[in-house]
This record gives C-alpha cells, structure tokens and sequence, in this order.
C-alpha cells in the first residue's frame, strides 16, 4: 500500500474547482488553438473558417475597375463570435497577470481595492482599445459623414452592409461583454457583486445585440464611442485615486461628462429613431431586407434607450450623493478633532502653571508648611 501524499494547494487536482479557475487561460487557448489548426487540414478547414473570419461577404462593383466588399449579419456570426470570446478570455488573463498583479504586489492594497484595481485596469484597458478603434472607423473616409452629417445616421435606412471594420467590430464586442460571463467565476467575484456586474453585462449585450440585428449600426457605433470616451475617463481617474487618494480632480471632470453624455445619447437616439426613421419613406417590416422601420419597434428602442439612460443617472445621482456624504463627514470628524486638540494643550499648559506657582518646592508652599 503506497504512502498518501499530502495535496499541495499549489496544485490542486486535476479537473478540480481550482485547477480550472487556475488554468483558465491555459484551457482556453487549447481550444482556440484546436480551430486554428483546423485551417492547416482541408477538411476542418471549412468548418474553422465558421469561426476565425468574418462571414456573409458581399461584393459590390462600383465601376469596371474598382470592387468593394461589404458584409451583413446572419446566424452564422454567433460561432464567430464564440471564437474571439475565447481571445477576450486569453487577453483578459495576460492583462491580469501581467500588469495589474505586478502593480498590485507593489502597492499592497486592501481586498476591497484590490477587487477593485482589477475592475478598473480590465475595463480602462478594453475601454483604451474600443474607443480608438470605434474613432477610427467613424474619421474614416466611408463613414467620415456621420460625423458632419448626422441625416446618414438614419438616411438609407435599413443599413444592412457594413464595412468590414465596422462588421468586426462589432463581432468583438458581443465576445468581450460575453465573456465577461465565464469572468465571473474564474475571478471569484462576491456573491454580493455579482448581480451588479450582471446587470451592466446584461445591458450592454442587449443594446449592441439590438444595435447589429436592427440594422442600427451606425447608431449604434456613434453612441458606444461617446459612451466608452466617458466611462474610460471615470476607470482611469479611479486607477489614479488608488494610486494617490488626493488625486480627485477626473473625478469631477467624469461627473459634468457624464451628464452631457447622456444627454447627447437621448438627443441622437430621439433624432434618429424618433424623427428620423418615422418620417423615413421606407416604412414597413421586412425581415428578409433588414427592415424593421415599424412602431412599435421604434417605440421599443426608445424606450429601452431611455430606459436605460434613467437607470444609469439614477445610479449616478446616488454615487454622488454618497461621495457628498462621506465628504461632509470627514470634515466634521475634522472639525471635532481641532478643538480636542486645543483644549488638551491648554489643560496640559494649566496643570505644568499650577504645579509651578502651588507645587511643593514654590515659595508659597514652603511658607504654608512653615505655618
């Protein structure tokens, strides 16, 4: 009978709990590996491009010479979109381990900002990268109108070719906010923060699920832009507030941004839904064109939108208000301290005269003894 090794925590069993939440991003590259070399061999080869490229080509010839391919969407996008979950879940785990766990054995932070710091590093680092590619594609020279003219936003309407830019971008971004589902349990995040995070996971899919399948996509491209530049800025001043507590300067900066955010977000959304596909010529239901120009479509989207926007300001209004508070109570706690502070000194500076001027080696306590 052999002799019972003691389990090492460092390396839990095999198939285990921790051994998956351990090697996540070892696991997951496996597979993706398993699709890419299913391009080397003809026969996975079609089954692979299902889930590496961009599907649904189309060509379009705009003279003799020149040729333009578009794209539009279809249920094959799903296993695409599968694909770069992957990559999301591999990238979010490089990130991880070699940035912020470096910064967070420097700084030594608390468990509350820990959970924290790796919030704002993951989110500040994908906010970065959609944000610069989002500006790239509205600066280039096919959509360059939506940003001088904002009629192109419902003009044409239903837009069911994409650039391929704007097709993949999308594409990542359903695969980022999907993984962040499989996040939940590799990062061991709290019971109690898990209905928060599902919440804005929940949300985001929805509204860029909706912006793709309605055929909304350069709506959809303008307001995730403008509402990543501000949540960018709201996840890099926290960062710098970990880092130094004095620094709360973006803080202020995010809050008057965010509120012109969603402002501007209702006024595009209105614009463009409200007015501007209800007095569109091309009215009706379509699913086979993409056209979904109908009431009570309009009236969903909207009111998802301004749903939305409501919930977002609501919870903006109470961040503040608890900022507020804790501020006012740090300054009272200051306050009390100060007077504390006086009247020790002055009761110490009356008992040293006392022992002076009443003590037993003073000339008045020798003449008391005296007598």
């Amino acid at each position: 009978m052999g002799i019972r090794k003691k389990t090492n925590n460092k390396n839990p069993p095999v198939l285990s709990h921790e051994f998956v939440i351990q090697n996540h991003a070892d696991i997951v590259s496996c597979v993706a590996m398993v699709f890419l070399l299913g391009l080397m061999f003809e026969v996975t080869s079609k089954f692979a491009v299902l889930f590496i490229t961009v599907q649904y080509n189309v060509t379009i010839s705009t003279n003799e010479e020149t040729a333009v391919n578009h794209f539009h969407h279809g249920i094959k996008d799903l296993a695409t979109t599968f694909f770069y979950m992957l990559v999301a879940i591999i990238m979010h785990a490089i990130i991880q381990e070699y940035v912020l766990d470096k910064i967070n054995r420097k700084k030594h932070f608390s468990k509350t900002k820990h959970s924290k710091f790796n919030e704002s590093g993951q989110l500040s680092a994908f906010y970065l990268f959609s944000f610069g590619w989002g500006a790239s594609i509205l600066l280039s020279v096919r959509t360059e109108k939506l940003l001088s003219n904002p009629v192109t936003l419902w003009e044409g309407y239903p837009h069911t070719l994409m650039s391929f830019q704007m097709k993949f971008y999308f594409i990542c971004q359903l695969g980022y906010w999907l993984h962040a589902l499989p996040e939940l349990y590799f990062q061991k995040t709290k019971k109690e923060d898990i209905p928060r995070q599902l919440v804005y996971i929940f949300l985001y899919l929805v509204h860029i699920a909706g912006a793709y399948i309605l055929n909304l996509n350069r709506l959809g491209l303008v307001l995730l832009v403008l509402h990543y530049f501000v949540e960018l800025l709201f996840h890099v001043s926290r960062l710098l507030y970990f880092s130094n507590e004095k620094r709360q300067t973006g803080f202020t900066i995010w809050a008057v941004l965010f509120v012109l955010g969603r402002l501007l977000t209702l006024s595009l959304s209105v614009l463009t839904v409200g007015f501007g596909l209800a007095t569109s010529e091309n009215q009706g239901f379509d699913l086979a064109a993409g056209n979904f120009n109908v009431i009570f479509v309009r009236i969903t989207v909207l009111a998802a939108i301004c749903l939305t926007q409501a919930f977002m300001m609501w919870k903006f209004i109470n961040f503040q208000l608890r900022r507020w508070r804790e501020h006012a109570q740090t300054q009272t706690l200051k306050k009390k301290q100060v007077p504390s502070k006086s009247k020790s000194k002055k009761d110490k500076a009356n008992g040293v005269n006392g022992v002076n001027s009443h003590g037993a080696d003073s000339p008045r306590a020798r003449k008391e003894k005296s007598s």
